[in-house]
């Protein structure tokens, strides 16, 4: 017994010895695989498939020139730099889209991987990707093989996520639509609101419902309304996936095109920065690719797809901006039979069943059911198999419709050489809903809507429509040529800012709702202040930060009386504020609190429910007009007339916009203290770039979260989105992308991405980007803080050569 001390410490001294030499070299073998899946950059690679030589040069920031003797062969390297520098981004996008994500991520991606599942996103790629001309498939298989290339030399080092998952599947061609599909999902999501004003049907009523996203007056209205269960269809709400969860919000991206008149290179410009959500590495990779005879390609690419997204050729420049079009509609089918309803008899359901494998959990098997008009969504809600008077909801989107070609027109617009090649270009790209922004060396410009838009028997798509008798079913599509595209204006300038594309009332109809237009009327200014503009020019007026949103506010809170404290002191400095949303000043941050609170009070005052539909700007506009139309929302419905006009001291509209800031500013004190003028937008409204998976990790997360104050908010053209109203002022959408093309040099090529071309946290290329996105130029750099494209590297980086596997 007089021992047993001694043989304890001696075994505890022997473990801590032991654990002294197996950590370090647990930790050492850890740090060498780690440094194992650091990609090369330099030396000759051999990649089957090649039919010469290619030359990959970089510069200091890892962006590719990649020097061809064939498109073939340049887009089996950019298939190969894909999977090098973000292969496991791109396995993200191929999960979520195919509902695989559960596999890696457990039971709290179910709920994506349910609604992927039911959309069949993976099966209708797999037809589309068959339809679709032979040489479109070749150069989508010469992709996948060099991706395959990597995949096959590196396995589970492929990169570091894999170390833990193993390693990645092979990449099949028609992955590449997978992309395609789940913008054509996330930048078409009208079905969405279809359902939250069926929520609230039952309780505004039918003016009120429809001054929740006021009228434009185009044409149609809603002119049936199918009977529906309140309560299951919040369940269904609570069953879909949102932004933030989901990959997209629901406005993106500016673009603007001049004319050679209008630009002092004496040729066209274009700029172009599409909005999404942020992650770590954001969605876009910088490329240039040289081919023979001077033909070449610069822009901005994404991993996953073999084309160039937004960028140039020798001829021709070209962007994106989402057109809000209404390309989804909600059916409620009636139940006959086991089957449903139609206007020739009960037809049976077309089922499958989808087994989803869970990381840590027994698979589920999940039931699908479709209709003549597309797959039962309210299935996806636990116990809403069955809705009011034994119905269920159905979703049509034209970006589920077969036949989509839009593989095929991306290639021909990367193919074009002048406006009337983009045209047909753009007469293919059946689906996302977008305008295309192109302009050519010639000296055209012009903007072409692309995607399909139904043709509806009657409705405008506002609401759920009865399925079963076929009074609201879709005609087909708009024919590609009657949708309102636009060439050559007088003004010598076009641009596009997700605001409505045609006159109220104008056909064809594209929808009812639409978003406000401060952008774009903030561009349509910029553009106007100068008779002509240099590339330089464009490249500032994207990180402009001036809301005319804002500005349209500023009157009625001026005229408010002064409160007490310190919601005086924040009205006060609203006083000489130019609507600004800069980092160095309180008034962004005093401003962004107080109109979601004032939107929040006049849809209690109105009777809808905490959470049933959004505050958005373009409601507040309505309620606080001058003109006092949407004066009503600003009481309770029970109270009586106000004594004084709406927006006079006591009126209702000043009595509510008074509370609002009250309220907002007593919530920034508890935050940022109790000095108002102390306060700055750049704490609160930091761009905040994760990895969608380590960020769920502690240490991890932070270790490798990218973060920078930024300018601008929802409303500006340099896009501020943030998470959500109220006090979330984290930037988490926006533009990920900057570009800017002058088409008078074929080294009119800049742009910058907010991260960095690496998905490796460990790589000095993760996110050197990040602070020139934010807007920091560099000495000598003219104030244009975008990196140039040009076909010799400014900067010497590294260089690569991929040789024929047999050579």
């Amino acid at each position: 017994m007089q021992r047993r001390p001694g043989r304890l410490r001696r075994f505890f001294r022997r473990g801590l010895v032991t654990a002294a030499i197996l950590v370090p070299l647990a930790l050492g073998g850890g740090g060498a695989l780690l440094w194992a899946t650091l990609p090369p950059r330099e030396g000759n690679i051999r990649l089957p498939g090649l039919s010469a030589p290619v030359t990959v040069l970089e510069d200091a920031h890892g962006i590719p020139r990649i020097t061809a003797e064939s498109e073939r062969d340049a887009i089996i390297a950019l298939g190969w730099l894909h999977a090098r520098d973000r292969m496991f981004q791109m396995e993200l996008m191929r999960r979520n889209a195919s509902g695989r994500l559960a596999e890696i991520a457990g039971p709290a991606a179910l709920r994506l991987d349910r609604f992927s599942r039911t959309l069949g996103l993976a099966r209708r790629a797999e037809a589309d990707f068959a339809a679709l001309p032979a040489a479109t498939r070749d150069i989508m298989e010469a992709y996948a093989g060099g991706v395959n290339a990597w995949i096959d030399a590196k396995g589970r080092l492929a990169a570091p996520e894999f170390l833990a998952l193993g390693a990645p599947e092979p990449w099949r061609a028609s992955d590449a639509l997978l992309w395609a599909k789940t913008m054509g999902l996330w930048l078409s999501g009208n079905w969405r609101t279809e359902l939250d004003r069926a929520r609230l049907a039952a309780i505004l009523p039918p003016e009120r419902l429809a001054e929740l996203w006021p009228a434009d007056d185009s044409a149609g209205e809603p002119d049936r309304r199918a009977a529906l269960d309140v309560d299951r269809l919040s369940r269904l709400a609570a069953a879909l996936p949102r932004f933030p969860e989901a990959p997209l919000p629901e406005t993106a991206s500016n673009a603007w095109a001049v004319a050679p008149g209008r630009s002092t290179t004496g040729a066209a410009l274009l700029a172009s920065d599409p909005h999404l959500g942020f992650n770590a590495p954001i969605l876009w990779y910088l490329a240039r690719i040289e081919l023979p005879g001077g033909r070449f390609r610069a822009g901005a690419t994404s991993p996953g797809v073999p084309f160039m997204v937004i960028g140039r050729n020798e001829k021709l420049a070209w962007g994106f901006t989402t057109t809000h079009s209404d390309t989804q509609d909600v059916f409620v089918e009636r139940l006959a039979d086991g089957g449903y309803e139609t206007p020739d008899g009960p037809r049976p359901f077309t089922a499958r069943e989808e087994r989803i494998a869970i990381r840590g959990r027994e698979p589920e098997v999940l039931s699908v059911r479709e209709t003549r008009h597309g797959p039962v969504v309210s299935d996806l809600a636990e116990g809403a198999v069955g809705l009011a008077g034994g119905t269920v909801l159905a979703v049509s989107m034209a970006n589920l419709a077969p036949g989509d070609s839009a593989a095929d027109g991306l290639l021909a617009l990367n193919r074009a050489t002048s406006l009337a090649e983009a045209l047909q270009a753009a007469s293919r790209i059946t689906s996302p809903p977008q305008n295309l922004m192109v302009a050519d060396d010639a000296g055209g410009i012009g903007m072409f809507l692309t995607g399909r838009a139904p043709l509806r028997r009657a409705g405008d798509g506002s609401v759920p429509a009865p399925g079963w008798d076929g009074s609201h079913d879709w005609n087909g599509f708009v024919p590609f040529d009657a949708l309102p595209h636009r060439e050559a204006p007088p003004s010598g300038v076009l641009a596009n800012a997700n605001n409505r594309v045609q006159p109220a009332g104008a056909e064809p109809f594209l929808g009812r709702d639409w978003f406000g237009d401060w952008r774009f009327a903030r561009i349509q200014d910029l553009l106007s202040a100068a008779p002509r503009h240099a590339p330089e020019d464009l490249a500032a007026m994207q990180h402009d930060a001036v809301s005319l949103f804002a500005r349209e506010m500023l009157p009625l809170l001026r005229a408010l009386p002064r409160p007490e404290g310190a919601a005086g002191t924040a009205r006060d400095l609203l006083l000489a504020w130019d609507g600004a949303m800069a980092v160095d000043r309180p008034q962004p941050l005093i401003f962004n609190a107080w109109w979601p609170r004032a939107a929040q009070l006049a849809l209690a005052h109105g009777g809808v429910p905490e959470g049933a539909w959004g505050a958005t700007p373009e409601f507040l506009r309505f309620v606080l007009h001058p003109d006092g139309r949407g004066a009503h929302w600003c009481r309770p419905r029970a109270a009586g007339e106000d004594a004084a006009p709406p927006f006079a001291p006591g009126g209702a509209c000043a009595v509510l916009a008074g509370q609002a800031l009250r309220e907002a500013v007593t919530a920034l004190s508890a935050r940022f203290g109790a000095d108002p003028s102390a306060w700055r937008w750049g704490k609160a409204h930091q761009a905040r770039f994760e990895h969608p998976m380590l960020r769920f990790l502690p240490v991890l997360g932070d270790l490798t979260a990218l973060a920078v104050p930024t300018v601008g908010d929802d409303q500006t053209v340099s896009r501020g989105g943030m998470r959500g109203s109220g006090d979330q002022f984290t930037h988490v959408q926006g533009a990920g992308l900057r570009a800017v093309f002058d088409l008078s040099t074929p080294e009119g090529a800049w742009a910058v991405i907010a991260t960095g071309q690496s998905g490796h946290p460990l790589s000095r290329h993760w996110g050197d980007q990040l602070r020139r996105w934010a807007g920091a130029a560099p000495e000598g750099a003219a104030g244009n803080a975008l990196l140039p494209l040009g076909s010799v590297p400014a900067d010497r980086g590294h260089r690569l050569v991929l040789s024929p596997a047999g050579g």
